[in-house]
């Protein structure tokens, strides 16, 4: 009876999917400064002063770059929170939520 119950419950585990996730992108414009860019890449997603500076860079020079990898709900808050923030100094930063490729 036990072997029958754990050969069950070996079973259910392999149905098991990884949850979705999705990537947060942050565009280039023309009014957000550099230095603000950087703030929030550090603030917000964490990143170091050389990754933000490296990942800020991108985003000017290739017009977007990905800025983390998260779960639906995290990173839908930390787009939110970083828009928040771009608002409260009146520049028009754009991020978007994106279902990362599988």
């Amino acid at each position: 009876m036990a072997r029958e119950q754990s050969q069950l419950r070996e079973r259910q585990r392999t149905n098991l999917k990884e949850p979705r996730r999705y990537k947060v992108i942050i565009y280039n414009d023309d009014f957000t400064t550099m230095e603000f860019v950087v703030t929030i890449l550090v603030q917000v997603f964490l990143k170091s002063e050389e990754e933000a500076e490296a990942l800020m860079l991108q985003v000017h020079h290739s017009d977007k770059a990905v800025v983390g990898i998260y779960s639906y709900d995290i990173a839908l808050s930390k787009a939110r929170k970083a828009t928040n923030m771009a608002r409260e100094q009146d520049f028009p930063l754009r991020l978007t939520v994106e279902p990362e490729e599988e």
